[in-house]
């Protein structure tokens, strides 16, 4: 593994579906997402993705299927 991957800073961001995903600090955000003020490590956002996102499913695959059992 390459050592600088242990010290690069990265975001984790999010979009409009509820889906993550991180980027290297000092890289722009893409339209479409936004940050949640979460920067760490690789390893430390990864795991942080892995604690919040437990439905995989994009949020207006849920909204749908939450309204078909009439949540």
């Amino acid at each position: 593994m390459d050592r600088s991957e242990d010290t690069l800073r990265h975001r984790v961001v999010i979009n409009h579906e509820g889906q993550y995903s991180i980027l290297p600090e000092t890289s722009p955000i893409p339209s479409g997402w936004k940050e949640t003020n979460r920067v760490g490590t690789k390893r430390e956002c990864l795991a942080y993705i892995e604690e919040v996102w437990t439905d995989l499913r994009p949020l207006s695959l849920q909204n749908k299927m939450d309204a078909k059992k009439g949540k």
